[in-house]
């Protein structure tokens, strides 16, 4: 059983996956590599598993992800359970890992973290990454807490809908009368493949998901010619810029479109992605807190009613 783990075992293995190697991890514990090299072995021995992969840096296989996680929220418990004792080190402040993806971050999410009650003297340590990936981070123990796109809960994890992100399709008014406009009466679907295209990065398909929505003969996906851009903020500038068409959150783009420096390319079209907020299922005060603070702006920002 999880509880039956020698402690001391527990956080060796934590410190090899955060120092990357077994000599830093020696460093920081204040032993030999040695004595951390065989701590890590009768761990493994202990629960009949391989918990590292003897890479550089390591990485810990998925049984070693389950102890990362539960060496990490024993160091949270341990930290409360000191502060509420008044034992001495309590007084640092408590310091949350959260996983968001870049256009909530550029968005509703900051404001959300603004609801936070102040006296709570929080610390966040905010890992951007996209939606649909936020949840390995959760899985891995590297985060507290994470908005993905995921309903399926991480185990040790609790699930909470947010509601549905609406991204529209836009593009500069000069990029449109060039690329999309220059055949009368020709659908969208049909010309909208050779345009130039701007995405987030290599993992984002919600340019490729419109087109294939839209149908037509050619079902694979937006133009291979597509300029990476790897910031919300950024993306939108790239877009407003005319260096090509982007699926954009509409709270983002709704203030350059009644500028008229975006045009919507299709009003009756739009993606929505569902977001979930996903916790550690432990009884952290502070994350409660956060926990309420983000739902709260989310149901606010957020289109439609949370994801059933």
């Amino acid at each position: 059983m999880m509880t039956e783990l020698p402690l001391d075992q527990v956080r060796t293995l934590l410190a090899v996956v955060d120092e990357g190697t077994f000599d830093a991890a020696a460093a920081v514990l204040h032993v030999t590599p040695s004595a951390v090299s065989q701590r890590v072995k009768a761990l493994e021995q202990r629960t009949g598993r391989v918990l590292l992969m003897r890479t550089k840096p390591v990485r810990p296989t998925e049984a070693g992800e389950a102890v990362v996680r539960f060496a990490r929220q024993l160091s949270r418990l341990e930290r409360d359970a000191r502060a509420e004792l008044g034992m001495s080190g309590s007084e640092d402040p408590a310091r949350l890992s959260i996983a968001v993806n870049s256009d909530s971050l550029a968005t509703w999410f900051l404001p959300a973290l603004a609801r936070v009650p102040e006296e709570l003297g929080l610390c966040y340590e905010l890992r951007r990454e996209d939606q649909d990936h936020t949840a390995a981070l959760l899985r891995e123990g590297l985060v507290m807490a994470a908005v993905t796109s995921s309903r399926d809960a991480v185990t040790g994890c609790s699930v909470r809908s947010l509601g549905r992100m609406r991204y529209v399709p836009v593009a500069s008014p000069a990029f449109a009368a060039r690329w999309l406009g220059g055949r009368p009466h020709t659908p969208l679907r049909d010309v909208v493949h050779d345009a130039p295209v701007v995405a987030f990065d290599q993992r984002d398909d919600l340019q490729d998901a419109f087109v294939r929505r839209l149908g037509g003969g050619r079902r694979r996906g937006a133009s291979r010619l597509r300029h990476l851009v790897p910031t919300s903020e950024g993306f939108v500038d790239a877009v407003a810029a005319g260096m090509g068409w982007g699926m954009a959150p509409e709270v983002q783009a709704a203030p350059l479109l009644r500028e008229g420096r975006l045009v919507n390319l299709a009003p009756d079209r739009q993606i929505d992605v569902p977001l979930f907020w996903q916790q550690w299922r432990l009884d952290f005060p502070a994350l409660a807190a956060v926990a309420e603070a983000v739902t709260s702006a989310a149901a606010d920002a957020l289109d439609g009613d949370p994801v059933g």
